[in-house]
């Protein structure tokens, strides 16, 4: 395995969830860490837990957060190694019942801020040689289900783009792997009329921490080895 320990990882949608799983795993393996999320309070309570963390709070749908995400890594860790490409939003309804403002800001959120900072990362690590870009996906990015297809047409475009940066960065000492999650209990279900756990009959649904360790597994291959897509499900989800 790849030894983690001193490098650097910038990790969005940090405050909750998978970001903030992936965050602690990562600060157990060493790697030094750049937070970015909305919430604030909840952003610093985190780095608060963790050895090396620095954080800056934004909506990360402003072109400026990737840039400016960037720069606090040159500026407190003198440069970044990872990043975990992880923001997104939820939104899904009929034809008739979904929210079409709320549904244009996930847009946003889930491909227009995600291919920028896909962008940058690459452009980063081209320039210094050598990177790893993780993609939060989902097991939508290559399925699809009723009421659910802005929000997976969101994902299949993430696993797009990602299949195209890997082509383009064959034969470099640049990585991109797509984390495909399935049910995970976090709080992007949140306001739902129906749990997709009690939609889809799934006795236990992943926990943030199990996406965690397959993001640090992918990261930690070797140099030769690449995790290009890896998902991950409740043994019992059917979709």
């Amino acid at each position: 395995m790849a030894a983690l320990s001193g490098k650097v990882a910038i990790i969005t949608g940090a405050s909750s969830g998978i970001g903030a799983a992936v965050a602690r795993n990562l600060a157990e393996a060493g790697v030094r860490l750049v937070l970015s999320a909305r919430r604030r309070e909840r952003l610093e309570a985190l780095a608060g837990e963790l050895p090396q963390a620095a954080t800056l709070a934004g909506d990360i749908a402003d072109p400026e957060m990737g840039p400016r995400l960037f720069a606090l890594a040159q500026e407190r860790w003198g440069g970044c190694d990872i990043v975990v490409n992880n923001a997104g939003e939820l939104v899904v309804g009929t034809i008739e019942g979904i929210d079409l403002e709320a549904m244009a800001h996930m847009l946003e959120v889930n491909v227009t801020a995600t291919f920028r900072m896909a962008y940058l990362a690459a452009r980063q690590f081209r320039a210094q040689g050598h990177g790893h870009l993780v993609n939060t996906s989902s097991v939508l990015g290559s399925k699809v289900r009723l009421t659910a297809g802005a929000y997976s047409g969101s994902k299949h475009a993430i696993e797009a783009l990602g299949e195209a940066l890997r082509l383009e960065l064959a034969g470099t000492r640049i990585k991109v792997t797509a984390i495909e999650p399935g049910l995970v209990m976090t709080e992007l279900h949140e306001g739902l009329a129906v749990h997709p756990r009690e939609q889809f009959g799934i006795r236990q649904a992943l926990a943030a921490e199990d996406v965690a360790r397959a993001v640090r597994f992918a990261l930690e291959q070797p140099d030769h080895v690449l995790v290009a897509k890896l998902m991950i499900l409740a043994a019992d989800q059917s979709l």
